[in-house]
């Protein structure tokens, strides 16, 4: 029987889910005091995926599915200084074959989004994360795993405009994410066409970069974006073999965004495609969810 294959880039793979009234690479913020907390639903298809740069498909998985559920609360702690976290559960599964998928919460996530600069539409935004694994899921069970178990921090930069008239915008953001080793169940492992004689995994840093083109208004939001993920380095998926944290993943997304919130309550929605990718699924995905607004 033919090995499996491919997963997400795992900073990439729960964007369906993240989509909320503020998020950590727009340039929406709460106003002091302010909280607005968006319960999501996401979820992401595959069945195809890119062997390094080798476009396959595998009748021993089918279509591999990860679904998941998040709580994500943005908070205004002052009109320039927001703070936003996230918590998914997160399940995966596969339509043929006989591995079974994993389900718990994965990693908990939290920004501080700055504004450093406004002026004339033009502004500014400094944004630092972090991510702490919460659940004792399997990282090398690739591509049924919920999450890597690796530590991270990240920095971003978030460059904007928007017409004050028209309320048609423009974004761009790099950011730069550091991950920490991890350990897995086993005493050896190869990578780098090497083997290992240690339980420790060198996870590759990424990176990622975007462009957000919209108009938001009072009452509702709609956007066209375009992200790059990719890995700093790493191996590749060899032929017939499974994923495993070190390889380089990386993987090119379009997709929409849009937000309706006429008072406290509101909704949203995303989609998203991966038109291009190494080590990776090329996946469609969604998310949907309801956004509430409250004062402290």
């Amino acid at each position: 029987m033919k090995k499996f294959t491919n997963c997400l880039l795992i900073s990439a793979l729960l964007m369906a889910g993240k989509a909320v009234a503020q998020m950590p690479h727009d340039a929406i913020y709460m106003g002091k005091g302010a909280v607005c907390v968006a319960t999501m639903y996401g979820k992401s298809t595959w069945n195809e995926y890119w062997e390094n740069s080798l476009k396959r498909s595998n009748s021993n998985l089918g279509t591999h599915t990860t679904q998941n559920v998040m709580v994500m609360p943005a908070i205004g702690i002052t009109n320039r200084l927001n703070v936003i976290l996230s918590l998914p559960y997160v399940w995966t599964e596969t339509s043929a074959g006989n591995l079974l998928g994993q389900k718990g919460f994965q990693d908990l996530s939290g920004w501080l989004k700055y504004r450093v600069l406004n002026t004339h539409g033009f502004s500014l935004h400094a944004v630092a994360g972090a991510s702490l694994p919460v659940g004792n899921y399997v990282p090398d069970f690739l591509p049924m795993s919920i999450g890597l178990q690796c530590r991270t921090v990240s920095g971003r930069l978030i460059a904007s405009y928007k017409h004050p008239e028209t309320g048609l915008y423009a974004t761009a953001h790099g950011t730069y994410m550091w991950r920490s080793n991890i350990k897995v169940d086993r005493d050896a492992y190869q990578a780098d066409d090497r083997v290992y004689n240690t339980n420790q995994v060198s996870v590759p840093n990424a990176y990622d970069m975007g462009v957000r083109l919209g108009i938001l208004r009072k009452k509702w939001q709609t956007e066209l974006w375009a992200e790059r993920s990719s890995c700093t380095h790493g191996d590749y998926i060899r032929r017939h073999d499974m994923p495993f944290p070190t390889n380089n993943m990386q993987a090119t997304t379009v997709g929409w965004y849009g937000k309706f919130q006429p008072n406290k309550i509101g909704v949203n929605a995303r989609v998203g495609y991966v038109t291009d990718g190494r080590n990776v699924g090329q996946s469609t995905s969604y998310s949907v969810g309801v956004l509430y607004l409250f004062k402290l």
